[in-house]
């Protein structure tokens, strides 16, 4: 049996809260890995790029979403394919510890760019960039993504002209829809 006084019960209490606080962190970052796994496997064995995966809400009641993607575009069958490998291997290992909900979907007409490889595969679209902080006192950009020199993105703003800042100074980007490329494609038809 161990006694500990108030006065070093209280002096631990940093310590323990911190230290749960990291077992919790390290515990939903090695569940992310695993369904990240998990699901470049399937995307790949059912010939899918996986765009993105990520678990949120509560521990209870965690929602994992998987974002795939082809040349072609995704259909629901491609979805409800990948949906049923992935929750057969989840339930099977376990993975999450608890009821999920899964959602697997395509990322969208105005997809959110992920990753510098975004940026460069979807050079020449319109996007709306969020930076961190302010570039020459703006943190919203909106234009066309010229190109991606090395941890450098040149994008053409639409108030601006062209801008250009590190990935690492983006908090959020998106791709929009061009509507006037959509309505010269419908025009042509």
């Amino acid at each position: 049996m161990i006694f500990v006084s108030c006065n070093a019960w209280e002096r631990t209490k940093w310590v323990r809260a911190h230290f749960l606080f990291w077992v919790k962190m390290m515990s939903k970052h090695t569940i992310d890995e695993q369904i990240r796994e998990i699901a470049a496997r399937i995307a790949d064995e059912n010939k899918l790029e996986l765009v993105h995966s990520e678990v949120l809400g509560s521990k209870r009641n965690p929602v994992v979403r998987i974002y795939i993607d082809k040349p072609e575009g995704v259909t629901h069958q491609d979805c409800a394919t990948v949906s049923r490998q992935i929750e057969a291997i989840l339930d099977a290992e376990d993975n999450v510890g608890s009821a999920y909900i899964l959602e697997v979907s395509s990322p969208g007409l105005e997809r959110e760019l992920y990753n510098l490889k975004d940026f460069e595969k979807f050079s020449g679209n319109l996007a709306k960039v969020k930076t961190n902080a302010p570039i020459d006192g703006q943190k919203n950009f909106r234009g066309r993504i010229l190109k991606v020199e090395g941890e450098e993105i040149i994008l053409d703003d639409k108030t601006r002209g062209e801008v250009r800042f590190p990935y690492s100074a983006v908090a959020k980007a998106n791709l929009e829809i061009d509507l006037e490329a959509e309505l010269k494609r419908n025009d042509e038809r």
